[in-house]
């Protein structure tokens, strides 16, 4: 029997990690795929890279884009600081389009390599107010997808998988843990060291150090 593919987001963060791990639980043969978009630091693409490598990917590939040319966020314009306070509204850790362009790259490479799945681990619950990590995205997205690729037009139907949307990050961190992903590997702060520690201040390390709290799990972030 073909070996079922698919198309998996790594960040290198803790929830893209958890997905590629439920990915490979589901029996996917699994496809990575990072972003070089112009990111803060670099820390995040060797952890990316790494798990890739131990959660068994059948192939990691890293897109580089040029994010910073058009700026708008704190990752991608060294002129905006990254806040370490609670904001109202969408933060200016927000990246403009980031997941619309990430989704549409991945989708190109399904249709090359013939998945039909794509993961992409947004969340809806624990998350930062960003626009494109809300369910009527994901599903608009889908939408897009099957009616913009020659594997839409022929019936090959392409589903954008977001496992984690309706997730707390202390389920997450469960849900890895039952399948064996090691935290120690993933960089989730958005002001990491080129060493990969964590600033353990800004709201992506916040929302990490109350989630392995909540589940009871030692938290195995290095902080600087």
């Amino acid at each position: 029997m073909q070996e079922k593919k698919a198309i998996v987001l790594v960040s290198g963060g803790l929830d893209s990690a958890t997905v590629l791990a439920m990915a490979k639980a589901a029996g996917f043969g699994c496809y990575s795929l990072s972003f070089d978009y112009g990111q803060r630091h670099r820390a995040e693409l060797n952890a990316a890279r790494h798990t890739a490598e131990v959660l068994g990917a059948s192939e990691h590939k890293v897109v580089t884009l040029d994010l910073r040319s058009i700026g708008g966020s704190a990752l991608t314009d060294d002129n905006i600081a990254v806040p370490e306070r609670e904001t109202e509204g969408i933060p200016v850790t927000y990246v403009p389009a980031r997941n619309t362009v990430m989704l549409a790259i991945a989708l190109g490479w399904a249709e090359v390599v013939g998945a039909r799945d794509i993961f992409i681990g947004v969340n809806a619950v624990d998350y930062s107010g960003y626009p494109d990590c809300r369910p009527e995205y994901i599903e608009a997205f889908e939408k897009v997808a099957n009616l913009a690729t020659r594997a839409g037009v022929e019936g090959q139907r392409t589903h954008i998988r977001a496992p984690l949307i309706a997730l707390s990050k202390a389920d997450i961190i469960r849900r890895g843990m039952d399948l064996g992903v090691d935290y120690s590997l993933t960089v989730s702060c958005y002001q990491a060291n080129q060493a990969g520690e964590a600033c353990g201040k800004c709201e992506s390390c916040r929302l990490r150090r109350a989630g392995f709290a909540e589940a009871g799990v030692p938290d195995p972030t290095r902080y600087c």
